[in-house]
């Protein structure tokens, strides 16, 4: 159950992020992974996969549930192999091999349960009959698989926890760690089948330690994900407060500024609905990114009244205070309509120290600050 909420939370995050971008490939493996695991959890409950089986006929679960399940894996490693940087031609041979792997496997397990008397379809790792070639060949194939998927899986996420940044590569790691640990217990899955065909039944022991092993290897791949999602989320987070700050800093300015020149607000799309209105809603980096054009703008318009209320001043560097009474000054002469005939020569105002995006906001902000107090 705790896998299936994690996996249920994940679907909706990322869900969210792929309606915003949907030609993102890594999101489209990831979403179809999440939810194809999801499905899969379910479909391993001896409740859901009996009804299943009174829908239809006995076995039609156990397929099911390896079907759904293991395409789940199929996807996960398709998350990591589209999220390495290498050519086109790298991605669709990976592509290709997992993709033909997995059918191959997928219809082999079909062949197998067919080939299995109807009365013995309903068989699980304690059945009597694993002597039976089909029911051995089935435990076979299907734990063959999970071993290359775990294994693969668990591969491409310690080579990405040793490209990534502190904390996600602790979540890699740990992630990693526990994908090898269920390979190991699928491995071990392969061993059990191959004694219990000649001793139905035997090791029990074995099969007790190896379902622990296999619950703390996904408890592992479990916290792995939580301190990779936990630390992304506050990263996140942390973002949007931060951009909304100084979304709501630029306030004074961006006032002044765009009732002075309307036309500087950029024009929005139409408002949709649905889907549409989803993918179109502006983060809170895309609403101060705007303003913070807008304000630049604004102040490269007033610029020319700047220089002449202020023609000695050194208005690139001028303090945010002295700049503050400056645009005022200058919003008081420039004229309310002006004639688009008339060249007025632009200046810089406000120039950062940085040529980066960080230090022309601050520089805006404390400009806007100034603004404030000037008008308090």
């Amino acid at each position: 159950m705790p896998l299936i909420a994690l996996l249920v939370l994940g679907l909706l995050w990322k869900g969210a992020d792929l309606v915003r971008a949907p030609h993102d490939r890594v999101l489209r493996f990831l979403v179809a992974s999440l939810f194809l695991l999801m499905v899969g959890e379910i479909l391993s409950f001896h409740e859901v996969n009996g009804a299943i089986d009174q829908a239809t006929t006995a076995g039609v679960g156990k397929l099911v549930f390896n079907q759904v399940y293991l395409s789940g894996l199929f996807s996960l490693i398709l998350v990591f192999v589209s999220a390495t940087s290498g050519p086109e031609a790298d991605y669709r041979r990976h592509l290709r091999m997992n993709a033909g792997l997995l059918a191959g496997v997928l219809t082999t397990l079909v062949l197998v349960m067919l080939a299995t008397p109807t009365g013995m379809r309903s068989h699980s790792l304690g059945t009597p009959n694993m002597a039976q070639p089909p029911i051995a060949s089935f435990y076979f194939v299907g734990n063959a698989y999970f071993v290359y998927a775990y294994l693969t899986s668990g591969l491409w996420a310690l080579r990405y926890a040793r490209r990534a940044s502190r904390n996600l590569g602790l979540g890699l790691l740990a992630m990693g760690l526990g994908l090898l640990g269920l390979t190991i217990t699928s491995v071990n899955r392969v061993i059990l089948v191959t004694l219990r065909i000649d001793e139905p039944g035997s090791h029990e022991a074995f099969n007790t330690a190896n379902w622990s092993l296999s619950e703390w290897s996904m408890g592992i791949v479990l916290i792995g994900i939580c301190y990779a999602g936990g630390t992304q989320l506050v990263t996140r987070v942390r973002s949007v407060l931060h951009h909304r700050r100084m979304y709501h800093e630029l306030g004074p300015l961006w006032e002044v500024l765009t009732a002075a020149y309307p036309e500087l607000v950029l024009s929005r799309p139409p408002s949709d609905s649905g889907w549409r209105s989803v993918r179109r809603s502006r983060t809170h980096e895309r609403r101060f990114y705007r303003r913070l054009i807008e304000c630049r703008d604004g102040l490269v318009r007033l610029s020319p009244y700047l220089t002449r209320v202020a023609p000695d001043a050194d208005l690139a560097q001028a303090p945010a205070g002295r700049l503050a009474r400056h645009v005022t000054e200058a919003l008081a002469v420039k004229p309310p309509t002006e004639s688009p005939h008339i060249e007025l020569p632009a200046a810089l105002i406000a120039s950062p120290a940085s040529s980066d995006l960080g230090a022309d906001a601050r520089q805006l902000i404390a400009l806007s600050h100034a603004l404030r107090e000037r008008t308090s």
